[in-house]
């Protein structure tokens, strides 16, 4: 056991050393080469030590290097050590933590980090939630639990529209059905919020995306003018889906007026933070997500802006009973389910019976160091992405498309999408950097997302200095 924890050691601390020389992103041909990876279950084993040369010699290069300081494409996750180290312990001792019987003290643990979330966002006593595989399975784990807040059991899935037993109307008696209900969302809105309605059971054509500002923040006006349509043709409106840091530009949504207006139509007030809603722990987030505490449900991401790895979410409900409520299954085989507000068992309020213990990746790293840390990492992030975009802005020909709301920013070049599209291209080719493109209101942009707890202000500067070079080569060429 040793042997095997050293020679993989060996190659991580190698790796991760290297992280700042190694291309932000290495994938020419890659994907060719992945159709020639196809093979055989096999019969005998393979050398340990070949497998790890082939890892780390030859797979791992092969990608974006999504734990590295260039990295400031999507919504990095940086991956700290210690959660690696975390689920080492985790799946080594194995212990299941999905019914609080089976290990009492570990679910305890991750019932801890949970309700340092709840803390974090604000949420008051009483509050709760799960850690998820991420966004997700977070998304869809809130909207079926305000899908049975309003509608109840699986009967509201099947009625069809304009059955006897309920009337979606204002004031109608009985509850609508399903196919009656209308869910809210920006059309900046990450796709997996449509993605987990749909899958909850929601029609696509019952999500109303709703037109954004000038800052692609969801116009109040526009949502309450279409609540009110719906109103009046029949339909029941159930749940607006605010955004505290959308995927494109980083948008935050007026929360506190979403509030206001989920209030007034009593509807459910769901915010997707998976990006920004860790910047509350800092005071210029606190400015930018005023009302985030005011959410129904609020799902986010660790593994985003808590720098953890891959494959951490959650998902926070106001009331931790209507989680209960929405998953709650019992089974004879089953040992006798925890009723105090102390314990949780984990498969009583989410989907998932069988799962991985999560809380340890939370929990060891800010046990380590403390939730200081991570807040001095947020605020310098905030610091450095007002640093490129000032100095991206002196640029000739640069355009901010998007000034920051927390730490993404995207920009055009000279107008033009097919000169935007070749200055990424320049700008990703040195591999120092790798941003990424997205389509705004129809046109391309390039967006820069500083994330990662590796990326400080000596790669900035080099990302500064790529966007200006390939700028000028570009205005050496012919149009």
């Amino acid at each position: 056991m040793r042997r095997l924890v050293d020679e993989a050691m060996r190659r991580i601390v190698s790796h991760i050393e290297s992280l700042p020389e190694q291309p932000a992103q290495n994938v020419e041909g890659a994907t060719e080469e992945a159709r020639t990876l196809v093979e055989p279950l096999p019969e005998r084993g393979e050398a340990y030590e070949s497998l790890l040369a082939k890892l780390f010699d030859e797979y791992i290069p092969r990608s974006f290097n999504a734990a590295g300081p260039g990295y400031l494409a999507y919504i990095p996750g940086g991956g700290v050590f210690h959660a690696a180290v975390a689920d080492l312990i985790a799946d080594s001792v194995n212990r299941y933590v999905g019914v609080c019987a089976a290990a009492p003290l570990l679910a305890q643990l991750e019932a801890n980090v949970v309700r340092w979330f709840c803390h974090i966002i604000g949420l008051p006593r009483g509050s709760g939630g799960v850690l998820t595989s991420g966004g997700s399975l977070a998304n869809f784990t809130a909207i079926a639990t305000a899908r049975d807040h309003f509608l109840g059991g699986a009967d509201a899935l099947v009625r069809p529209r304009g059955d006897s037993r309920a009337d979606a109307r204002p004031g109608g008696r009985g509850r609508p059905s399903l196919q009656e209900c209308t869910l809210y969302c920006s059309d900046q809105v990450h796709h997996a919020f449509q993605k987990a309605a749909h899958l909850a059971g929601f029609p696509y054509a019952n999500i109303r995306e709703i037109e954004t500002d000038d800052r692609f923040r969801m116009r109040i006006d526009a949502l309450e003018e279409q609540i009110g349509r719906d109103r009046a043709d029949g339909w029941r409106p159930l749940l607006v889906a605010g955004s505290a840091g959308t995927t494109n530009t980083g948008a935050v949504d007026d929360l506190r007026e979403l509030s206001r207006v989920a209030k007034a139509n009593a509807m459910w007030f769901h915010i997707d933070g998976a990006y920004g809603a860790f910047f509350n722990l800092t005071s210029r987030g606190r400015e930018a997500l005023r009302g985030i505490d005011l959410a129904d449900s609020i799902i986010l991401d660790p593994h985003k802006t808590l720098f953890l790895p891959f494959g951490t979410g959650a998902v926070l409900v106001r009331d931790a009973q209507a989680l209960r409520r929405a998953h709650s299954l019992h089974a004879d085989y089953l040992p006798a389910m925890q009723t105090e507000d102390e314990l949780v068992d984990f498969c009583e309020i989410s989907p998932e019976l069988s799962r991985d213990f999560r809380g340890l990746r939370v929990w060891l790293p800010v046990k380590t160091f403390g939730i200081g840390v991570f807040r001095e990492q947020l605020d310098e992030k905030l610091d450095l992405i007002e640093f490129i975009t000032d100095a991206i802005r002196s640029i000739d020909g640069i355009e901010i498309v998007a000034e920051p709301q927390l730490t993404i920013c995207a920009f055009r070049f000279r107008n033009d999408d097919s000169l935007t599209r070749r200055l990424l291209e320049r700008i990703n080719a040195r591999k120092r950097v790798m941003l990424t493109g997205a389509i705004v209101r129809g046109q391309f942009v390039i967006r820069i997302c500083i994330v990662s707890h590796r990326t400080h202000r000596d790669r900035v500067q080099m990302a500064i200095d790529d966007i200006r070079a390939a700028v000028g080569e570009l205005a050496g060429e012919p149009a």
